[in-house]
């Protein structure tokens, strides 16, 4: 008797969610063709390797799974199956070698990420995985078909099931463009407006000495906390209009969300969090003789540069002359943020389909044999490493739901 052939699995998107599935559905030996709209596939990986591959973060699990919030039940389940370990092994098996880095990042050694996608793309070569660039999908067909435009024309594909990890809506030129909600939205999908996250936030605005003097400037050894939350510790970016970088970043969400509330987020910065309020008081308490107050302080505490001019557009005269009012200044200055940046300037995004929307598979309950994976899921993370390891992960469940839906449909 002639074998059946081989199951056909149309995989939309090349970023690592949807790379991640076509290894999993070609070593199961089901045929895929993966299409991607852009010249190349992987393009948002690559850039997130500028500077620094941070491909995973080495904390332990219980405090790596809280970096998913509210969403934390419906990535739990990824990770169990494919966490920060298991991706860290699976990078080694493609000759990557990592470290870990002084912040608890994991890097490849040579922190590219090149070498890693060239490894990787060659393998699933190797494996069968017949990757289509400048293939946009449009939708569906009457019969149900993809619908995907490529340079000579349109084409329909016929699937036994497709997945789609198209990413979010943040740096459209890389391929994540949102262009796919009005396509399942056509289909009763629910959806949850993207919004940006890891983003920056503008303020009612600088005055023109900061914003000519001090945009651009690193504002390093600082906490910033929001509401009564504890402050976390880092760096952040002054900008023409705001605020940017790592440690905003990792409160954009509660950023967000109280904007969205209350029309202003105020968040609180420690200029010097290493040193107790008590001796940041006494401290500006010394005499300072015929000695200004921008010396008194650069002498006494440190502080000078982005720093003091920060004291200085935050508070009032009234608040200098006061050793206890600057003392509490200096330990939690108020900074209230308006809006937020861009989508499109965005690291990353929120919203896209719901957990809720799909089942244990990542099917989309309303489309047999539809599965979706990776960023446009509405789930978000701080930059770390937490990003990049759900979306292997999600996109190796999707895989494992793809390859088990197969099998009960034969």
């Amino acid at each position: 008797m002639p074998s059946s052939p081989p199951s056909h699995v149309a995989i939309i998107g090349g970023g690592p969610a949807g790379l991640m599935a076509a290894e999993v559905l070609s070593q199961a030996g089901v045929r895929v063709d993966l299409y991607d709209g852009m010249p190349s596939v992987g393009r948002k990986f690559l850039l997130a390797g500028v500077g620094g591959m941070n491909i995973t973060h080495s904390e332990a699990y219980p405090a790596f799974l809280s970096r998913y919030a509210e969403r934390a039940p419906h990535i739990a389940p990824l990770l169990r199956e494919f966490g920060a370990e298991a991706l860290c092994q699976w990078i080694h098996e493609l000759g990557i070698q990592t470290f870990v880095g002084s912040s608890g990042r994991v890097f490849p050694t040579d922190m590219k990420a090149a070498p890693l996608l060239r490894a990787w793309l060659k393998r699933l070569r190797d494996a069968g995985v017949v990757i289509h660039t400048r293939h946009r999908w449009l939708g569906w067909n009457a019969d149900n078909s993809l619908r995907i435009h490529n340079p000579e024309g349109e084409i329909a594909v016929q699937a036994d099931a497709v997945l789609l990890a198209l990413g979010g809506g943040s740096w459209a030129r890389l391929g994540s463009d949102g262009a796919w909600l009005p396509l399942l939205e056509q289909r009763g999908i629910p959806l949850a407006p993207l919004e940006p996250s890891n983003c920056g936030f503008d303020v009612a605005g600088w005055s023109p000495l900061l914003r000519e003097k001090f945009a651009g400037a690193p504002l390093k050894n600082v906490a910033i906390g929001l509401n009564d939350d504890k402050p976390r510790l880092g760096e952040c970016v002054i900008t023409a209009s705001g605020i940017e970088g790592s440690l905003i970043y990792a409160l954009s969400a509660p950023i967000r969300r109280a904007i969205q509330q209350q029309g202003v987020a105020t968040v609180h910065i420690d200029l010097l969090p290493g040193k107790a309020a008590d001796k940041v008081l006494a401290a500006l308490s010394k005499p300072r003789g015929s000695r200004s107050m921008a010396k008194h302080l650069h002498s006494q505490l440190g502080i000078d540069g982005l720093k003091a001019a920060l004291l200085r557009e935050l508070t009032d005269a009234q608040c200098f002359a006061d050793p206890a009012s600057l003392a509490q200044a200096i330990k939690a200055l108020p900074l209230n943020l308006v809006k937020t940046r861009p989508l499109d300037e965005a690291i990353s995004s929120a919203g896209g389909v719901p957990f809720e929307a799909l089942d244990e598979r990542l099917m989309l309950k309303a489309l047999p044999g539809v599965f979706c994976a990776g960023e446009m899921l509405d789930w978000e993370a701080p930059t770390g490493g937490y990003l990049l390891t759900a979306c292997f992960a999600g996109g190796r469940a999707a895989g494992m739901g793809i390859k088990g839906w197969l099998n009960d449909k034969t």
